[in-house]
């Protein structure tokens, strides 16, 4: 299969506090010549640019020194359109991680070299390149990169760069990962980041911006048979065909793709119709497919509101029982047995956890026994839902597959959930 990369791809950058994630986003966009003078002389810090700056846009960012929120930046190369997200690294802050990686084309996970003890052989990695790499993973980002920062710093950059590609390699080959890359950058001396830099570190690839440049956009999901989650009803204007139901159901193409004659059934009033014009995002009319905004006529009157699907007719049959992977986001511990709210797609339903299945070690890559999962925790749960969803497997779909779980007291957003 051809590779996209006529698409813009959207990447975060992900790592531990002061891995230089912000620095290295500073130095793709002063390189790529994607910062005007004005926005440059604006972060200069005692005649030297403090590239930072360029991304930690909020106040309290420069107060502490950390990222908080996702910053997107827009940039491009004669090869390429970039969106690029600065996800937070602080421990405390993966839930903004998570929310920007899943809908990322690809993450760069960056290492940083100085605070790995590397001299006496292949080191034990930080716990938040655990994290990061697997909840990357766990997302379905279609494409992983280690970048391995501050080799500038060490005496012997060749032999620790060596040694941390083998310690991220050995790593990814025990996940399951598919890492694309490891390459070694500077991003403060802006080695091999936008401009190749051979031989540096022994490392004879392409910079990092050069393998970004190769990889491709997430695949739309238009194998998969015709879901719809209607976002909005549009009631039709007075006078209109009334041969046909009067109101237009907006909203995104999750799987598959819809043309007039698609037989469907509504989620969860189980009535069927058929789609008998389908509108684009501009009003045309047009076959539309997965990842597209699209209005759906159908050929009659039927019940539907704002969080319904429009399923095809030979769609799997919606669930009230599911199991998954969860990122556990809240600041209170998961307790089995307590009630959250679980959104999918538009829909709202109440959802019980029946049962805390395990938690997963990022040191070892193993599942333990637990009987609650804390903060920022990665598991595996059992959920009842008190109305059925028309779910699907995560590795199959990720939109109709994941859910987020929202707590019904403090309404703050709990876990995001992947569904096996």
């Amino acid at each position: 299969m051809a590779t996209d990369t006529a698409a813009p791809l959207r990447f975060i950058t992900a790592g531990s506090v002061d891995d230089g994630k912000s620095t290295l986003i500073g130095r793709l966009l002063v390189d790529s010549k994607a910062v005007l003078q004005d926005q440059l002389a604006g972060v200069q810090r005692a005649g030297a640019t403090d590239l930072a700056l360029l991304t930690d846009g909020l106040q309290a960012e420069r107060e502490q020194g950390i990222t908080i929120d996702v910053a997107w930046r827009y940039f491009a190369t004669p090869a390429r359109k970039f969106i690029i997200g600065d996800a937070p690294g602080h421990e405390q802050y993966t839930r903004n991680m998570v929310t920007a990686a899943s809908a990322a084309d690809a993450v760069v996970v960056l290492v940083d070299a100085t605070k790995l003890a590397w001299q006496a052989g292949e080191p034990a990695l930080l716990p938040q390149t655990h994290r990061h790499a697997l909840l990357a993973h766990l997302l379905r980002v279609p494409s992983i990169v280690f970048a391995v920062n501050k080799l500038d710093a060490i005496e012997d950059p060749a032999l620790a760069f060596g040694r941390i590609a083998s310690a991220l390699q050995r790593f990814a080959a025990a996940a399951g990962l598919q890492a694309q890359a490891v390459v070694p950058v500077s991003a403060l001396q802006g080695l091999n980041v936008v401009q190749p830099t051979p031989g540096w570190c022994g490392y004879q690839g392409p910079s990092l911006l050069q393998c970004l440049e190769s990889l491709p956009v997430a695949a739309a999901e238009t194998q998969e048979t015709f879901s719809f989650p209607v976002q909005w009803v549009e009631k039709a204007p007075e006078g209109s065909d009334t041969r046909q139901g009067r109101r237009v159901f907006w909203g995104r193409v999750a799987t598959g793709a819809v043309a007039p004659g698609q037989a469907v059934r509504v989620m969860p009033s189980g009535q069927t119709a058929q789609v008998v014009q389908v509108l684009d995002g501009v009003r045309r009319p047009r076959e539309v497919a997965a990842g597209h905004s699209a209005g759906l006529v159908l050929d009659r009157e039927v019940d539907v509101s704002r969080g319904d699907w429009l399923l095809a007719a030979d769609a799997p049959e919606a669930v009230r029982e599911l199991s998954g992977t969860i990122a556990w986001l809240d600041d209170e511990p998961l307790p089995a047995g307590r009630v959250y709210w679980a959104l999918h797609g538009h829909r709202w339903v109440k959802a019980r956890v029946r049962r805390v299945v395990h938690r997963l070690d990022i040191h070892t890559l193993q599942p333990q026994p637990a009987g609650e999962l804390e903060p920022n925790a990665i598991g595996r749960i059992e959920l009842a839902l008190q109305e059925p969803l028309a779910v699907r497997s995560f590795g199959r779909a990720r939109g109709p597959g994941s859910l987020v779980l929202v707590d019904t007291t403090s309404h703050r957003t709990a876990a995001a959930l992947l569904v096996d």
